[in-house]
């Protein structure tokens, strides 16, 4: 059915239906256990109070994040699946959490959050964070990941976590300033602010994946994560506009800022977007395949998660009710609501030259001559 908007119906800015989105690979794939890691996940929140009432918990379990993990993790191990999953249900309960104040979240109480949560997360016990459920979650996540994953792995969890604060500190700070940002600006961010890295880290240990630093921080397969990281977030502002279509000013969504840089209105931009998104996946293809060629197991592995992470958070996107029934058109989450999208195998846009955006140009310098 399509997205529900309540009985206060406002049109969308970006129409509806949505174009198909463009994949050439395997898509909706989801984890067996799936279920299993919805009721558990839930148990866990329950236990941990994380929701003051039924109402915040109701649109708490609409990020559906034990979907999530369950279609971009598609084959991996049920145990650090399910941490991964209480991480994505912590993450977003503080999100909202902080979001839920009388003003706008400020620049130095992001860095300032972000700081003491990462160093949480590095020396367990530091007591920087007020004491309440979601600190007595979150001491309960960091104990159990710690337990669970290699110094190597956690180093590369806080890293990612460190990259996704100062992405979040650094669109803050350009929200300060009232002025929506110009495309180069804002995409020079955008992977950061959508936890690309974090996220990422925690499909590979899912996975049961080890790829050797040499490879894994090379610049060809660095290009391949933030083409990922760039796809994801695309397809993250088209599904969230709706979300957050009632900001003032508007919210910094890359359907806003080509909407500016265009002249035009959101809805004009969206094939814009749209190009955006496909040509990057275009260069996805060449460069995965490209990878693919000299890779070992681990990192042909890697590949096939980067893949899924791709397509399962497209397809987990259409489904979750924190989006398709947004909480600014309904009081409380609309079961079965879903954007019903559809896939395309071929792109919007074509093209193999390089996207018009210098903070992303280099992801086609990585392209060998066979390659381009």
């Amino acid at each position: 059915m399509p997205p529900a908007y309540g009985d206060n119906t406002r049109p969308s800015r970006i129409g509806w239906p949505l174009p198909p989105f463009y994949w050439p690979y395997e898509r909706d794939l989801i984890h067996p256990k799936a279920a299993e890691l919805e009721e558990r996940s839930i148990a866990w929140i329950d236990a941990f109070g994380l929701y003051p009432d039924a109402t915040e918990r109701a649109w708490g379990l609409a990020t559906r994040s034990a979907d999530m993990v369950s279609r971009i993790v598609p084959f991996g191990e049920v145990e650090p699946m399910l941490l991964f999953s209480q991480w994505c249900y912590w993450a977003f309960a503080a999100d909202d959490w902080q979001d839920s104040g009388t003003g706008p979240a400020r620049t130095a109480a992001v860095a300032d959050h972000g700081a003491r949560m990462i160093r949480t997360l590095e020396v367990p016990g530091s007591g920087l964070l007020p004491p309440g459920p979601y600190t007595a979650a979150l001491d309960d996540l960091v104990a159990r990941t710690r337990e669970m994953l290699t110094p190597e792995q956690l180093h590369r969890l806080t890293e990612g976590l460190r990259d996704w604060i100062l992405g979040a500190a650094a669109r803050t700070a350009a929200e300060e300033q009232g002025v929506m940002p110009g495309l180069n600006d804002f995409a020079a961010t955008r992977v950061s602010v959508g936890a690309t890295r974090f996220l990422l880290t925690w499909c590979d240990i899912a996975n049961g994946i080890h790829v050797p630093g040499e490879v894994l921080y090379s610049a060809p397969v660095q290009a391949l994560t933030d083409a990922a990281g760039f796809i994801v977030a695309c397809d993250n502002d088209v599904f969230s506009y709706n979300k957050d279509d009632h900001q003032e000013p508007l919210e910094q969504n890359l359907v806003n800022v080509l909407a500016l840089h265009h002249g035009c209105t959101a809805a004009e931009a969206l094939p814009a977007v749209y190009a955006l998104r496909d040509r990057s996946v275009t260069l996805f293809a060449r460069l995965r395949e490209q990878l693919a060629r000299g890779a070992d197991e681990q990192l042909a592995r890697h590949l096939d998660s980067v893949e899924h992470w791709v397509s399962g958070d497209t397809a987990y996107h259409d489904g979750a009710l924190r989006y398709a029934s947004p909480r600014n058109r309904n009081a409380l989450p609309v079961e079965g609501a879903s954007f019903d999208i559809a896939w395309s195998d071929t792109p919007s846009d074509p093209s193999l030259e390089p996207l018009p955006i210098p903070a992303l140009a280099w992801w086609w310098q990585q392209l060998d001559d066979s390659s381009r």
